[in-house]
């Protein structure tokens, strides 16, 4: 039952106002009247409320009118009431008032009804505070009770007079002077309040100063009161010491240094006197303590005048150059070290971007309009001077001399200074890379003795160690290695300065703000971040000037003379160095996608939100470069840490390798990976690396192609322009997005191509071998020739290409022939060849191929190449007869080449000097053929050289900090002799520069190999510039060593070494010989150095003729009693033995399995005096069927020993 039935049967009545039909199926209603009665219902209701708002609004304007007419009149009243006591006293403009109650009854007064837009109002202040300023010389009134308040307001009004006078058409500097009189008569008398309302003061005395003509410049009597004025009022609130000081030096330094006045290249006298006097006159370390204290409660953000580039640019010249001056521009280490000194030019010079005082960057800032404006003229020769004077060698060296050396310092005192220097020194380094190396020595040696701070508590190595040590991050770390993910979290600097982790878009757009307490953590884990940048870039420093005496000697009591300190770490502190360093290291690689991802999703949405905006788009292109923050870092990137880290691991590595230190298993990572499936993950990754490579060289044939169009036509539309743009979006897109999945899915190479001893050495020479038989398949179809010969065959030009693949080789002239018949082939090399060798007479020798690539070819090729002649050689040796190219042989085949008359620019001299480039190259695609083959060469190179090979071709992330870096160390391999002169000098106890040496070296050059001794000549040649001009001291003597090191080992062999790496790289990829250092390389090339393995010889042989193993499975007797002679034998003698069969005296490192070709023997008749011989090109053993042990003993060590080959077959 309804709840509203009332007893009656009939159907309510409906009543529809709304115009909608209750019953779709009955006739249509009369809703449409019912509607418009509602519209004008409506319509009636909104009219009525317009007419009541009008009417509200009405009698509002009348009220404020009344009220504003009614402050006008009282205005006027009071105005002619003090025009009248002004005019009653009859006193001059100057005379003053008859006491101070008159003086401040005219004052109130005059605040009274004074109007910053009326100009006779500011003349009656101009003749009020004339009439003041006597009369508080005569009478004394001191400002106290009203007065304060009063003088306050009075400064106010005449401060908004000012900023008027300052934006008329017609600018009148007689008015403007005598207003800048009276404030600065306010300020002398109210410090405090004037101080607390600084922001206004310096902002008005900034605009000022902005709009002061050229004229003004001119040094006349006119210009001269302006300038005293402007003078006088800007460091008025500054002389005065009261509470609120600190605030008028902070405002002062935002407002008014940042002038570009201030920070111009002028001559002007008035210019240059007016920047003096206020350097003279302010006190230069409370401007540094209010600043730096702004800067540490809440950094750069909300502070619009440091919102651009240039405004903090002239903040940090100006600031600088207030110090200098404070110190007659001499003894930068006196305000170097101040603490507040340091924390201002780190926060000002971080937030700066590298190589803006570069006259190739001009500053460019993106308007709030969308526009871009560039100031190629902001950065003036002034900023450059006192920016470059930063730079300075007794400023550096003492930054830790101010450092606390009382007892009564609690350690978090002394871990914060450490933060404030590390910063500081990271600034320095950071902006300036092409002075790092001078930075990183001054901070390695100290203040000098002159400066008589020499003794300091701790090296700044060991000072900068024991901080990072005790940093949360540094455990964290060193306890596991997943957890510097998150530290490591790059912070992206948004509109306001602050650093925040990108976590979403409602932080970047200010919708959320973090924690202080989180804002506090994020400072103090940035804060060691740059403590432990600062250790990892000084270590690597003296790693580089250290040799490995002083290196496992470091920490211990040994005495060092002279400025050479104890500036390493203990061998126990290393371990823990490592360790901490291995977590870090495998962190960046291995997880490089989950610490970069959120960078590059928000560049990603960026770039998206101006995908269809043309103007949004060339403004994003123009706009300055905001820098990602690792670790909250102002301007770290990850590949700068991924190089350090790499670089110092890898050094620290090689003092290892050389020299154990460290438990067996210490450097494996094992422990990450699973190992059961780590070598065909890793060869799937190589795969899409490959694939990505690809796809990168198509995006660049397509960006090439587009410049090649991208000619500006006359006639054309914005609709092909902004395709352009798409395109060219899409491809960067794309390229950014292949880069995070090679990351993603390729983590285990990253490792492999960087840190390669996280890994066991006979894992990666199977991953290694599996790259090679990777590529083998893609360009041969496999690793069988005959597979490559019989797909050749399918081609139409395949006679050609067997030609091309095919070469008749002379003896003694094996080098030569393979260089001019297969040097056009350049990775066609991969494929096989047929060698056919020529005798003496022409004739072509009968012999067993092998298959195609033979092994007679490369060892007989790469023989010839390194064998010394009566020439210039292109490789030498050094005292351990170890091979490397020879420094002098571009200069000698240049000497030869004039000598022979040819011009050194001429066409033929350029070709000669190629030509020699060219035979380094050959020679390396031969060295990377052995490789590829896995043919073992009996060539010993110096390890210096193939340090090279792992390091200087890598296309890693971060090739640049990890690549070859030369060394004390390797100068050892090439030069026994300068090694030991370069080390007397490091630790000479007495003055160096009575050696009389500068930045110069001498290198000789043979210019005639005829005669005994070879003929000689020197060229002497600069380390740096105006090197001849610079001697060296006990200071700079490390970076001597350093730079004599480099040119020895590098810039000296440049164009050989590069030669030669370049050929290899076209065999060998370099990010696969990046897997190895510079032993496990040496044992690639010609095998390992542990002992033969008769057993695995044996399981490995095939055996031939007569010898082959029959339905029985027993071994011919001969062949018994050869193994059995086998393992009687010492290690050398196996070796010689394998050597007379394989042309090589080590093992293959995985075994005899991998010996290409395999190790074989054949029967040579039953003749009991004949002598063993052998085909080394198919390492095949002819050996005799003897009857008895001493038989064969016998015979087979005198055709070793006796060099017997073909000749006694």
């Amino acid at each position: 039952m309804f709840t509203s039935f009332t007893g009656n049967t009939r159907r309510a009545r409906q009543v529809n106002l709304g115009g909608k039909k209750a019953n779709p199926f009955g006739p249509p209603g009369s809703g449409a009247g019912s509607q418009a009665t509602l519209d004008r219902a409506q319509q009636e209701r909104a009219q009525r409320q317009r007419e009541r708002d009008t009417l509200n609004a009405a009698r509002r304007i009348q009220r404020v009118w009344r009220g504003h007419s009614a402050r006008r009149g009282v205005a006027e009243d009071v105005r002619r009431a003090w025009d009248a006591a002004e005019e009653s006293s009859g006193a001059l403009q100057t005379a003053p008032y008859t006491s101070s109650e008159a003086a401040l009854t005219q004052l109130q007064r005059l605040l009274r009804f004074t109007s910053a837009r009326n100009e006779a109002d500011t003349r009656r202040m101009h003749h009020y505070g004339l009439r003041q300023l006597e009369t508080v010389r005569r009478l004394g009134v001191p400002a106290s009770g009203p007065w304060p308040s009063a003088y306050l307001r009075l400064e106010r009004i005449l401060l908004v007079a000012i900023e008027r006078q300052c934006t008329t058409a017609s600018i009148s500097w007689a008015q403007i002077g005598q207003s800048l009189r009276i404030l600065c008569f306010l300020a002398d008398q109210i410090p405090a309040e004037t101080s607390r309302n600084a922001g206004q003061y310096y902002r008005t005395l900034a605009h000022v100063v902005s709009k002061l003509p050229p004229a003004l410049a001119e040094p006349d009597t006119a210009s001269a009161g302006v300038w005293e004025a402007i003078i006088g009022t800007v460091i008025s609130p500054l002389k005065q010491v009261t509470g609120y000081t600190l605030d008028a030096y902070e405002s002062f330094g935002l407002l008014f240094l940042s002038l570009p006045l201030l920070s111009s290249d002028s001559t002007s006298p008035p210019i240059q006197r007016f920047r003096d006097s206020l350097a003279n006159s302010i006190n230069y370390k409370l401007l540094a303590n209010a600043l730096a204290t702004l800067f540490k409660q809440s950094g750069l953000q909300g502070k619009p005048e440091l919102a651009n580039t240039t405004s903090r640019l002239r903040l940090l010249g100006t600031f600088i150059y207030f110090h200098r001056y404070a110190h007659n521009f001499d003894t930068p280490e006196v305000y170097a070290v101040h603490k507040d000194f340091v924390a201002v030019v780190s926060v000002l010079l971080n937030s700066l971007p590298v190589n803006i005082i570069d006259d190739s960057h001009p500053i460019t800032e993106v308007s709030e309009h969308g526009g871009v404006d560039h100031y190629a003229d902001a950065v003036t020769g002034f900023l450059k001077d006192q920016i470059g004077s930063l730079v300075h060698k007794e400023g550096i060296g003492s930054l830790l001399a101010g450092s606390s050396k009382s007892t009564e310092a609690s350690d978090d005192e002394r871990i914060e200074e450490a933060r404030q220097l590390a910063n500081y020194a990271l600034a320095l380094l950071r902006f300036f890379p092409q002075r790092g190396d001078d930075i990183r020595m001054w901070l390695y040696i100290g203040p000098s003795e002159a400066s008589g701070k020499s003794a300091r508590k701790l090296p700044a190595i060991r000072y900068f160690w024991e901080a990072s040590k005790r940093s949360s991050v540094f455990a964290t770390i060193f306890r596991d290695s997943r957890a510097a993910i998150g530290l490591l979290k790059p912070r992206t600097l948004n509109t306001n300065g602050f650093d925040r982790p990108e976590s979403s878009g409602l932080t970047q757009h200010g919708f959320w703000q973090p924690a202080q307490q989180q804002v506090d953590c994020d400072t103090v884990v940035t804060d060691e971040w740059r403590v432990i940048l600062v250790f990892l870039e000084l270590y690597t420093f003296v790693l580089k000037v250290t040799d490995d005496e002083e290196f496992f000697t470091a920490g211990q009591q040994h005495v060092y003379s002279g400025q050479v300190r104890d500036n390493g770490l203990p061998l126990s502190e290393v371990k823990d160095l490592t360790t901490f360093l291995k977590n870090l290291g495998f962190t960046l690689y291995f997880n490089a996608v989950d610490i970069t991802m959120p960078e590059e999703v928000a560049a990603n949405t960026r770039m998206g939100l101006s995908y269809f905006n043309p103007k949004a788009m060339d403004a994003q292109a123009q706009r300055e470069h905001v820098e990602p923050s690792i670790g909250g870092v102002a301007g770290l990137k990850i590949d700068y840490v991924k190089g350090l880290v790499t670089g110092l691991l890898r050094m620290v590595y090689e003092r290892d390798s050389r020299r154990k230190f460290l438990p067996p298993d210490h450097w494996l990572m094992t422990s990450r990976f699973d190992m059961t499936g780590f070598i065909p993950a890793v060869v799937e990754e190589e795969e899409s690396r490959h694939r990505i490579q690809e796809e990168d060289a198509d995006d660049i044939d397509d960006q090439e192609e587009e410049e090649l169009d991208d000619i500006p036509q006359l006639i054309g539309t914005s609709r092909t322009q902004q395709q352009r743009r798409l395109e060219k979006l899409q491809r960067q897109q794309r390229k950014a997005s292949r880069r995070r999945y090679l990351q993603a899915v390729a983590p285990r190479l990253e490792i492999l191509q960087n840190m390669p001893f996280f890994i066991p050495f006979t894992t990666r020479v199977q991953i290694f071998r599996e790259f090679v038989n990777l590529d083998m398949t893609k360009r041969r179809g496999g690793s069988d020739p005959e597979i490559w010969r019989f797909r050749l065959m399918q081609q139409p030009n395949a006679r050609g290409q067997f030609e091309k693949h095919a070469a008749k080789i002379r003896r003694e002239n094996e080098f030569d022939d393979a260089f001019e018949q297969f040097y056009e082939l350049g990775q066609g090399l991969k494929e096989p060849i047929q060698i056919t060798f020529m005798d003496q007479f022409g004739t072509p020798e009968a012999g067993i191929d092998g298959g195609g690539v033979t092994k007679e070819f490369l060892t007989s090729v790469t023989n010839r190449a390194f064998m010394p002649t009566k020439h210039i050689d292109m490789f030498v040796e050094n005292d351990q007869h170890l091979l490397y190219p020879n420094p002098a042989a571009v200069e000698e085949h240049k000497e030869a080449l004039r000598q022979a008359g040819l011009r050194e620019n001429s066409p033929e001299f350029r070709i000669q000097v190629s030509v020699l480039l060219q035979r380094y190259e050959f020679l390396g695609r031969i060295i990377g053929k052995c490789l590829y083959e896995g043919i073992l060469v009996d060539v010993n190179f110096a390890p210096f050289f193939l340090r090279k090979w792992a390091l200087t071709g890598g296309t890693g992330s971060a090739p640049n900090e990890s690549g070859y870096r030369p060394t004390l160390n390797d100068l050892r391999d090439l030069d026994e002799g300068l090694y030991q002169g370069l080390h007397k000098l490091k630790t000479h106890p007495g003055d160096v520069e009575d050696f009389s040496l500068n930045f110069t070296v001498t290198d000789t050059v043979v210019v005639d190999h005829t005669t005994e001794p070879k003929k000689t000549k020197a060229i002497t040649k600069e380390l740096k510039t105006d090197g001849a001009n610079t001697p060296v001291t006990n200071q700079n003597r490390p970076v001597y060593i350093s730079y004599m090191a480099r040119h020895r080992l590098q810039n000296q062999p440049y164009a050989q070494t590069t030669a030669f790496l370049r050929g290899l790289s076209t065999m060998i990829q370099p990010s696969w010989l990046s897997m190895f250092n510079q032993a496990e390389l040496q044992t690639l090339i010609s095998g390992t150095r542990t002992q033969i393995d008769i057993e695995d010889l044996r399981r490995n042989t095939i055996y031939g003729g007569t010898y082959v193993i029959g339905d029985d499975g027993l071994e011919h007797p001969t062949i018994q009693l050869l193994w059995k002679v086998m393992k009687e034998m010492s290690d050398d003698e196996r070796r010689a033995v394998l050597k007379f069969v394989t042309s090589t005296p080590r093992a293959p490192l995985l075994g005899f399995g991998t010996l290409n070709p395999r190790f074989s023997i054949r029967d040579a008749g039953g003749d009991q005096e004949r002598l063993p011989s052998t085909s080394t090109c198919v390492n095949l053993l002819k050996l005799p069927m003897y009857r008895d042990e001493a038989t064969l003993k016998a015979k087979l060590l005198y055709s070793v020993f006796a060099g017997a080959g073909f000749d006694l077959s």
